[in-house]
């Protein structure tokens, strides 16, 4: 990583832990000079990648300082989530959800799409239409039902940064994240059993447990520092639960990075009750922090934790390219596999493989780390203009996803039917919850630059929430 990155980013973490304050000068050229041992011109370009991604500011003959920002809503409350197994419902509000494709004429501020618009992502697309014309048909065979060898050495070498050491021999490539999970859950699960889950939760888990007739229970979850260990306990005493299923790092839809402590206690937790945690990653490589945390897989000593991830939230999701790692569970997730879809697609890995070989994976990383930051400054900024006073925002710390609570007895199923005729989609928050709670609450993504229309969309949320709460 080149210098003034590192110092970026160094100084980045400091401003968000708050050692900064909005307002304050932050250290000269020449000081952070001297104490980092590194050159002016080095400083100057941390500074001026601190002042792209909104975190500092320049003042003519003063010098850099933290940008003042208005006031931030209070976080979410802590869920309280039912502490018994439930049967997972909300599939067709999921469905209305899904079945809209980027081509139509609607603002999709529900959908878990980034932005793929990036320059960056240009040598990805050289590489597809270049693998597309060879003539030595490799990419139009079968491969192996591991994935390529080329892109699982990759990912062993990408989750080096997450804190694990896994060989290529045991990472299998699959078609996306969603399909990481469903094998792993069936790999370990069988109708009618139980998986703990936090709460808020991804909504396509959720629903792969609903399709395989297994049971979710809630846990209640904290938008700072996520599921409550001691809930978990008591439900590990009370409840045969067979697998833990969880979004630790840029968690969805929350945006909280678990503790690093919390996550060791965590993997304590399910060594002593002998039960398998499903980890899904697919966010945490857009953590805004240096370095990116620690994956739970990296505290695991016995082979109980599956981690899960793909290159559809970092990338582009059309790829449709994921991965699991799944510890003692290897040849259950390979059966899994197999009897569902086969070898993943080989174009799309062979792309992805150069792509990242060649060094264009980090560099992406970067910009568009930097562009959510600022995105999740806009975003809330605009929540706290135009939605009604007393509206509740989550802070995340990484990826592209805002949860906005409302009042109580505001139902957000309604918000989106009201919503559609003026071209603009939510995520409503009941999607998220087995049992249908969160009705009060929303999603929104802020992966694209913000522009006028986007300011327009969400403006039009915000007045349309002001309309029904009238009414």
């Amino acid at each position: 990583m080149k210098l003034y990155i590192k110092l970026a980013e160094t100084l980045g973490e400091r401003i968000e832990q708050g050692y900064y304050q909005p307002g304050d000068r932050l250290p000269s050229v020449r000081s952070l000079s001297v104490e980092h041992g590194v050159s002016l011109s080095t400083v100057q370009q941390a500074y001026r990648m601190l002042e792209d991604s909104g975190l500092a500011e320049p003042r003519p003959k003063s010098g850099y300082f933290v940008p003042q920002r208005r006031h931030a809503p209070a976080l979410p409350a802590v869920s309280r989530a039912p502490q018994r197994p439930v049967d997972v419902s909300q599939w067709n509000d999921v469905l209305d959800l899904v079945k809209r494709s980027a081509q139509d004429n609607v603002v999709q501020l529900g959908r878990g799409m980034p932005d793929i618009s990036s320059p960056t992502l240009r040598p990805l697309l050289r590489s597809l239409g270049q693998i597309s014309r060879r003539q030595d048909s490799n990419g139009l065979y079968y491969d192996s039902i591991y994935g390529t060898q080329a892109l699982r050495e990759q990912v062993s070498r990408l989750m080096l940064d997450s804190g694990c050491q896994i060989p290529a021999s045991d990472i299998v490539i699959t078609t996306g994240c969603h399909e990481a999970l469903s094998v792993s859950i069936r790999s370990i699960c069988e109708p009618g059993d139980i998986v703990a889950v936090d709460s808020p939760s991804f909504h396509g888990a959720m629903q792969a447990l609903k399709g395989f007739g297994m049971k979710a229970l809630e846990l209640p979850t904290d938008p700072v520092n996520g599921i409550s260990l001691e809930a978990l306990e008591l439900a590990l005493e009370q409840w045969p639960i067979k697998l833990i299923q969880l979004t630790p790092s840029c968690n969805n839809p929350l945006g909280y990075i678990m503790p690093e402590d919390r996550k060791k206690a965590l993997v304590t937790l399910a060594q002593r009750y002998d039960v398998a945690i499903l980890e899904d990653d697919v966010y945490g490589d857009l953590a805004y922090r240096y370095p990116r945390p620690r994956t739970i897989k990296s505290f695991d000593e016995d082979g109980r934790v599956l981690l899960c991830s793909s290159f559809s939230k970092t990338v582009a999701p059309g790829i449709r390219v994921g991965w699991v790692a799944p510890g003692r569970y290897l040849d259950r997730v390979l059966h899994m596999k197999y009897i569902s879809t086969g070898a993943t697609a080989t174009q799309p890995q062979m792309a992805l493989a150069e792509f990242i070989g060649k060094g264009h994976y980090e560099p992406h990383l970067r910009r568009m780390r930097s562009q959510y930051q600022h995105s999740r400054d806009q975003m809330i900024d605009w929540v706290m203009r135009y939605f009604p006073e007393g509206t509740r925002a989550s802070r995340p710390q990484g990826s592209f996803m805002l949860w906005v609570e409302l009042s109580e007895d505001f139902d957000t199923l309604r918000l989106n039917r009201a919503l559609l005729p003026k071209g603009v989609q939510i995520a409503a928050g009941s999607i998220f919850s087995a049992s249908g709670k969160y009705r009060n609450c929303l999603r929104m993504n802020y992966a694209a630059k913000p522009t006028p229309a986007l300011e327009a969309a969400v403006r039009a949320v915000g007045e349309t929430v002001k309309e029904l709460m009238g009414e």
